[in-house]
């Protein structure tokens, strides 16, 4: 296959990238400066997009076998000013809208595009149970992710199949986050974070991966999946497991109104959480690698 990511410098394109080079496949990257992109697996090859049109890149997507969107500014590269909030929405719109050109101009059409998105979609949701049957939410998580999985809709229009991908945390080694969770454990200063009864939705890199290619690969799969394994956990229990595993202690709680002063609205992220399980990946057939958080916190931290 010939698969183009956007966004594809990033965590989870890094790692899809590799996996699918590794089977064989012809991978693209997509990247506002692909001169200065290194460590490629062979066969992923780098190329250049503005990340708002399909300029100088859409003839790529004539003939290719699929296209994940996974483009979009960080959202914990800073507290959210206004000025920070809308360039987290215009960096997913404005990609979403580039692939859309770009398949519009395509002769031979992707047979599928995988729209990337987040479990934020849901907004804060305390400890109900959710599935892709649930409602958007109302906060500004919410109605980035609304944004986002609209951005590429017209796709289906053409025909093409469209899996949204409503990923979880995901925690990896090289992940910014997951190292920012392990560093107060490194200084035997862990523990819960706020109340720790907030649910932390997570899911390993490695079944991030698997479930995109599942979905690519998938015949039968469009509409929105909740990547995140099926068993979540509170925040208080995260710390209680990832102390276990590190052998350090987990008593050294954060209170509520620090995480407000130090991050500001962003908090959110840390303070609150959804009960997301993955029901119709499961029902698809999907295995997770990976469905406890002590094996893939023992696997990471190995």
């Amino acid at each position: 296959m010939r698969i183009i990511i956007t966004g594809g410098t990033g965590l989870i394109g890094r790692a899809l990238s590799a996996n699918l080079a590794a089977d064989g496949h012809q991978v693209i990257l997509l990247s506002r400066s692909p001169d200065r992109v290194t460590g490629l697996t062979k066969g992923v090859q780098a190329e250049g997009w503005d990340a708002r049109t399909a300029e100088g890149w859409g003839h790529l997507a004539d003939g290719a076998d699929a296209i994940v969107n996974l483009v979009g500014e960080s959202l914990a590269a800073g507290r959210w000013t206004e000025e920070r909030k809308r360039r987290i929405r215009d960096s997913r719109v404005n990609g979403g809208q580039a692939v859309v050109q770009a398949v519009e101009t395509a002769t031979n059409k992707p047979g599928v595009i995988i729209q990337s998105s987040g479990i934020g979609y849901y907004g804060p949701r305390g400890d109900e149970v959710i599935t892709e049957q649930d409602s958007a939410g109302n906060d500004f998580l919410s109605q980035i992710c609304i944004d986002w999985e609209a951005s590429t809709a017209h796709v289906e229009e053409m025909g093409i199949r469209r899996p949204i991908i409503r990923s979880a945390v995901v925690f990896s080694a090289d992940a910014f986050a997951f190292k920012r969770m392990v560093l107060p454990f490194k200084l035997f200063a862990g523990g819960p974070i706020g109340s720790g009864r907030q649910r932390l939705p997570w899911i390993h890199i490695a079944d991030e991966v698997a479930a995109i290619r599942f979905l690519i690969e998938h015949p039968d799969a469009s509409g929105p999946f909740n990547l995140s394994a099926p068993n979540p956990v509170t925040n208080a229990q995260f710390s209680r497991i990832l102390g276990k595993v590190m052998g350090r202690p987990a008593f050294m709680r954060v209170p509520a109104f620090a995480m407000r002063l130090l991050f500001g609205e962003m908090a959110t992220v840390l303070l609150d959480g959804q009960r997301a399980v993955p029901q119709r990946l499961l029902d698809l057939g999907f295995t997770f690698r990976f469905p406890e958080i002590e094996n893939a916190l023992r696997d990471l931290l190995s």
